[in-house]
């Protein structure tokens, strides 16, 4: 629960410190006090949105610290622990914003983005303000309080899964069929071309070495007479070749070695050169031997590269590049193939998705129309309480598939209501008056508070359009709400106001310079000051007292 809200510099507060206890604490104030500041800047350190023109003018920045309880929350100790944020049975979010519009959250002294403090402030905190019963108007803010009332999230958290791989798998389907589109018309030309490479049948490495052999075929005739004249020069001249040279040269460097040993080495390399020179001629033969003419090959080499060659230039890549392309058109030609098959995975998963969908829709469904009959019954009485004797409320739940689905579920939920004997029920906004739907809007939101585990709640004059009895009977629900959470309620009616535990004054004083608000807390005799001047103005006398003294309640 909320123990502690300090505020500093945030509009026309220069600072304010709350301590607040359990049970229902009234806030109430004269018009214009801004009784509503506190809670809004509470908004502020839950992570709702701020500007600049909340700084108190003069300041140069506000900031605003809510001090929690949690020793009794398991939730929201479980979400602290999750965020790696230290926590002691105790929570503290505070909230800075500059006069520049810099805003800072933090949470227990650590840095946080606002989205981290909105969402605890969430598990902390419920704010229903003067203004709910226009969102009661709306078909999807009556879903989310009939779903908050059935607290049936898993099933919830379940429906919404299933969707989410039913729309995956869906958006994967019709992706998969758009691309199937466009590849049906390319299927016939990446047949036709895959068939032509195929008969082609080139390897990977055949290109360059059909290239290879073309030239030595080619230049045959000048590779066999080349040869035979290298071997002349080397040794089979018989006047004078390179191998007698070599050998006659031999010889004098070895005689020169005898007359002086240094010259060894050159002996030695001259003999190495020797046996080189000799293996070369060697291989030379072997090669002039083995060296054929063999015009049939030739022309079978430039036939193959002639076809290599025409299907590159068809298809505007190199020759040594045409492997390749021929593998990359085979993958193409392979996925879309894939693709036929996965496609028909693809339906049978869609529908399985969609049927697992519907199951968790339905038992959603289901819930929600059973809770909707508990919800029924306590709103229909709650409305007699509140002067609408004849009144009755109904929750229709209506499943409609064919309206698509949603990560809710199938189903639209219509608050209905009757206000006078005879009269159908029909939807909210159209029946119900202001001061009716300000009645009807306070009952559900005091019955689906009372299921909602969120330890604080705060009331910010919902009471808006209620007086007299009636507006004793909303105290009586709102003290008895306080019973098991913690509520704070702002209100300008004596009658609620009286049922509080404690009660809260808020003014504002001002002179030529400054404007400030306050609030204190009222002890039994201010309170019954405080409650007279709700009944009849400043000009308090012994009937009003004494009016006063009959509502507060001890």
């Amino acid at each position: 629960m909320l123990l502690q809200l300090t505020i500093s510099n945030f509009a026309i507060v220069s600072f304010l410190e709350l301590d607040l206890r359990s049970g229902m604490t009234s806030i109430t104030g004269e018009t214009g006090a801004g009784k509503s500041i506190a809670i809004d800047a509470l908004a502020l350190a839950l992570g709702e949105r701020g500007d600049a023109d909340s700084v108190r003018p003069g300041a140069e920045k506000a900031d605003i610290s809510a001090r929690f309880r949690i020793d009794k929350l398991p939730i929201v100790q479980a979400w602290l622990s999750e965020q790696e944020l230290d926590e002691q049975g105790e929570c503290i979010l505070r909230r800075t914003l500059s006069r520049e519009g810099r805003s800072r959250g933090y949470i227990n002294g650590t840095p946080v983005p606002l989205a981290q403090l909105k969402a605890l402030g969430a598990l902390l905190i419920n704010i229903h303000g003067q203004h709910a019963h226009h969102a009661l108007q709306k078909s999807d803010y009556q879903r989310l309080l009939l779903d908050a009332y059935a607290g049936h999230q898993q099933l919830i958290n379940k429906t919404s899964q299933f969707y989410q791989q039913w729309r995956q798998l869906s958006n994967e389907r019709k992706q998969l069929k758009d691309e199937q589109a466009q590849w049906q018309a390319q299927r016939q030309l990446l047949e036709y071309q895959v068939a032509e490479l195929d008969e082609l049948s080139l390897d990977d490495e055949e290109y360059p070495q059909l290239d290879a052999e073309h030239k030595r075929l080619a230049n045959g005739a000048e590779l066999l007479n080349d040869c035979q004249l290298a071997l002349n020069i080397l040794a089979d001249n018989e006047e004078v070749n390179a191998l007698q040279q070599l050998r006659h040269g031999l010889k004098v460097v070895s005689e020169l070695c005898q007359m002086d040993q240094r010259l060894s080495p050159v002996l030695e390399m001259l003999e190495g050169s020797m046996i080189q020179l000799e293996e070369g001629h060697s291989e030379l033969h072997r090669y002039l031997d083995r060296l054929e003419l063999d015009p049939e090959r030739l022309y079978e080499v430039e036939s193959r590269i002639s076809k290599v060659m025409e299907l590159a230039r068809k298809h505007q890549v190199q020759p040594d590049a045409l492997y390749a392309f021929h593998q990359d058109l085979t993958r193409q030609l392979s996925t879309i193939d894939e693709s036929n098959h996965r496609l028909d995975e693809l339906e049978e998963e869609v529908a399985q998705a969609q049927r697992q969908f519907l199951q968790a829709a339905e038992r959603l469904s289901q819930s929600r129309q059973r809770y909707a009959q508990s919800l029924n019954k306590q709103i229909t009485a709650s409305l007699h309480q509140l002067s609408m004797e004849r009144g009755r409320f109904e929750i229709m739940v209506t499943s409609d598939t064919k309206a698509g689905y949603s990560p809710l579920g199938i189903d639209k939920v219509d608050f209905l209501v009757s206000t006078n004997p005879g009269q159908p029920l029909s939807p909210l906004a159209k029946v119900a008056s202001g001061g009716e739907l300000s009645r009807i809007s306070l009952a559900i939101q005091v019955i689906t508070a009372q299921k909602v585990a969120t330890p604080t709640l705060i009331f910010d004059e919902v009471d808006v359009g209620v007086s007299g009895p009636t507006a004793a009977i909303v105290g009586k629900l709102l003290r008895k709400l306080g019973e098991s959470t913690q509520v704070l309620v702002i209100t300008h009616l004596p009658q609620v106001a009286g049922h509080g535990h404690h009660h809260y004054f808020v003014s504002k004083n001002s002179d030529k310079n400054d404007t400030q608000t306050q609030m204190q807390e009222l002890s039994e005799e201010n309170r019954l000051q405080e409650l007279a001047r709700l009944l009849g103005g400043n000009a308090i006398t012994a009937n009003t007292l004494a009016n006063a003294r009959d509502l507060l309640v001890s």
